[in-house]
């Protein structure tokens, strides 16, 4: 099946990187090889005078086992689609300066990542940085004067080259040992080898790189996903605003993130930087709030910030308000508390008036609008996954995706009536495979509560047919699967393969109110297990043609969990079961993790002093249960859910006599996302449901 897949993929790059023309083939279902073919926008950035959007493009490239990323143009009518860089190299992060004729982006194609530019009418990029370190998350200063970039710094050295020179020394050591007096000592994928991520400030066109966080043991932006709409400029330029957790020895347990303020006037005089850096720190603005604080946005006349701030510490799923100061130095207002959702990206509208926000809402990820004046809030975009709105003059550009297409970017009037798709960039790949339509419906789960679920019919669906179910988990807990073209659980793959998907947004899901989000606290194996028992039955239910003797359970992460809770506490209602980076022990689970705000907060305290809620719903209390087919999967580089938990997983399912086995990968973390592996992750498990749900191969 691997070879398969893989001849497949091969196919579809060499029909023109995976563009099949209309008509020149026959369609087929949708399979892995279609998944990891699909190219991925991402990052939109519109000109200074809102003609023209540049973005990245994600390709996989097979050879190299890895994605590529090039920066592409488009006109902000949805013409003129180019693509701006073909070096063979990684481009991405596209930057305008403010004569909207130059980009700014970060590329490896020298030694390392550093900061190059562009004409927007083409011709050969130039190099602008040469640091001795990778750069990344780079921005512009409104009037262009400078840049800022993030380089992964010791808090003490004196500068990159004095970093390069200490790792240089270490590199020729013979001993491997590091000491830790502190944890982080590892964090979702990665060793901490005393390094952060420090912003440095560079004045145009040859001033020296300042780093404004000099001392500072923190990172900006967040690690691991944080991104460059973590700091800013400020609007005369003279400073910048940043988010960092400068939170000591309780790092590991803390959700205290704060903006910071950092002077930067006068870096382009060697002088003055030294003056400046050893007699001002940054000024922290947000202190007053011991949660979390980031995201921070200018308004358009440069007379507001606003940002998004949480209210509870310790919480990192804690509902999200968008806050906004009148600056400098203003009285914050909170503009969004009574609106019981959680936003993530935002802009403003282009006269200032309104905020333009994204939002998970009952399964999608929609587009809001709210008044700054009133705080009042109104839906412009409700379906589909909705990411990165930029203002574009009198019009809201974003990107989209859904259960049935990866991402496109579209434009929409504020009234969300006039929506028009600026690309179509996976048209022919979409043109070439069959899919699974998909519907939403909602049931009586935990005390009857509504809850929401998902189902992908299988491609080619004959009502008169009985299909066999993949019941797929989400992770999170506070997570939602939801109206999304996903990269990792597709359910459109499992539609291909001939399987009915059914999706749950338990208890705990994100987008349905804060209290639904809050409920799975102290309760992992409670209301979540009763909505996925009480989903499943609604979905056989109300789809006869779904074969309830035939049904698989597959998750990650906590889906993972609940795959270990399931083996226990529901034994007979499987064919199998896949559990991907899922707990065992949540007792031992708190001590071998990275971060542990997270079970301290969900399971109310640490195990030392609240033992009973990590005992509640402890999955390995109930493997004298187990009698369920499982395969477990699991990555060496998981710090996250460690890989001890998968192995504990396998040896008692064999040790039990339980059909099992076990996919490893010892150069993964918490996802898989290798393209090799994609393929072998996907074969495994379809292989998986088709030995204990019937072979459901196509002939």
């Amino acid at each position: 099946m691997y070879k398969a897949a893989l001849s497949v993929l091969m196919i579809l790059f060499l029909s023109g990187c995976g563009v099949l023309p209309l008509g020149a083939a026959d369609t087929h279902p949708f399979s892995i090889g279609d998944m990891l073919a699909m190219e991925r926008i991402s990052d939109p950035q519109v000109s200074p005078d809102g003609r023209r959007i540049v973005f990245t493009l994600r390709t996989t490239d097979l050879e190299a086992d890895r994605g590529r990323t090039d920066l592409w143009l488009v006109n902000t009518d949805g013409t003129g689609l180019s693509r701006l860089t073909t070096h063979e190299a990684g481009d991405f992060n596209g930057r305008w300066m403010p004569d909207g004729k130059t980009l700014l982006f970060i590329s490896t194609r020298s030694d390392g990542a550093q900061v190059w530019q562009i004409s927007v009418e083409g011709g050969e990029a130039t190099q602008m940085t040469k640091e001795p370190l990778d750069v990344g998350n780079l921005i512009v200063a409104p009037d262009g004067s400078a840049i800022a970039y993030t380089m992964e710094v010791f808090p003490d050295a004196n500068g990159p080259a004095d970093t390069k020179a200490r790792l240089d020394e270490i590199a020729k050591r013979k001993s491997s040992g590091r000491i830790y007096d502190r944890i982080f000592v590892r964090h979702w994928d990665t060793w901490k080898d005393g390094r952060r991520s420090h912003l440095f400030v560079k004045a145009l066109p040859d001033g020296p790189a300042v780093d404004v966080m000099a001392g500072m043991d923190a990172d900006t932006p967040s690690r691991p996903w944080g991104g460059p709409e973590e700091f800013t400029f400020t609007p005369d330029g003279k400073a910048v605003v940043f988010t960092a957790r400068d939170a000591g020895r309780e790092e590991a347990w803390s959700t205290d993130f704060d903006l910071y303020l950092a002077d930067i006037k006068g870096l382009s005089s060697p002088s003055s930087i030294v003056h400046r850096l050893s007699s001002i720190a940054p000024r922290g603005l947000t202190e007053k709030n011991p949660a979390w604080d980031t995201g921070p946005v200018f308004s358009p006349d440069g007379k507001t910030l606003a940002y998004l701030a949480m209210a509870r510490p310790g919480y990192e799923s804690d509902r999200f308000r968008i806050v906004l100061q009148p600056w400098p130095d203003g009285e914050p207002r909170i503009l969004t508390e009574s609106w019981d959702r959680s936003p993530s990206a935002f802009c403003f509208s282009a006269d200032g008036g309104t905020i333009y926000a994204t939002a998970d809402n009952l399964g999608q990820q929609s587009l809001f609008a709210i008044d700054i004046a009133t705080g009042d809030v109104r839906t412009v975009v409700r379906d589909g996954s909705v990411s990165s709105p930029v203002a574009a003059g009198g019009r809201i550009v974003y990107a989209m995706n859904n259960l049935k297409s990866p991402a496109e970017l579209y434009s929409t009037d504020p009234s969300g009536q006039d929506v028009r798709k600026l690309t179509d960039i996976n048209a022919g790949r979409l043109a070439a495979v069959r899919m699974g339509d998909y519907e939403q419906f909602t049931f009586s789960g935990w005390n009857n509560e509504t809850v929401y679920c998902y189902i992908v019919k299988p491609v080619d669906f004959d009502p008169a047919k009985k299909y066999p179910v993949a019941f797929l988990i989400h992770g999170g807990p506070q997570g939602s699967f939801g109206n999304q073209f996903h990269y990792r659980w597709n359910p459109q793959f499992y539609a291909g393969a001939g399987y009915a998907a059914v999706m749950v947004d338990f208890h705990g899901s994100t987008g349905y109110g804060q209290g639904f989000c809050d409920s799975i606290r102290g309760d992992w194996g409670g209301k979540p297990f009763i909505d996925l028992q009480k989903g499943l039955a609604a979905a056989l239910e109300r789809y006869r043609w779904m074969d309830g003797d035939r049904v698989a359970a597959l998750g990650a992460s906590f889906g993972g969990y609940m795959v270990n809770w399931i083996a226990g506490n529901w034994p007979d209602r499987f064919r199998c079961l896949v559990n991907h980076d899922g707990n065992l022990c949540e007792r031992m689970a708190y001590y071998d993790t990275d971060e542990l705000w997270f079970p301290e907060w969900d399971h109310i305290g640490t195990p030392w002093d609240n033992p009973e809620h990590y005992e509640k719903h402890n999955p390995i209390n109930y493997v004298k249960n187990w009698q369920t087919p499982m395969l477990v999967i699991h990555g060496a580089n998981d710090f996250r859910v460690v890989d001890t938990q998968g192995l504990a997983a396998f040896n008692a399912l064999q040790r039990r006599g339980v059909p099992s086995k076990l996919l490893y990968f010892p150069d993964e973390s918490h996802w898989v996302q290798k393209p090799h592996n994609s393929i072998l992750w996907h074969e495994t498990v379809l292989a998986w449901l088709n030995q204990w749900t019937g072979d459901n191969r196509r002939n």
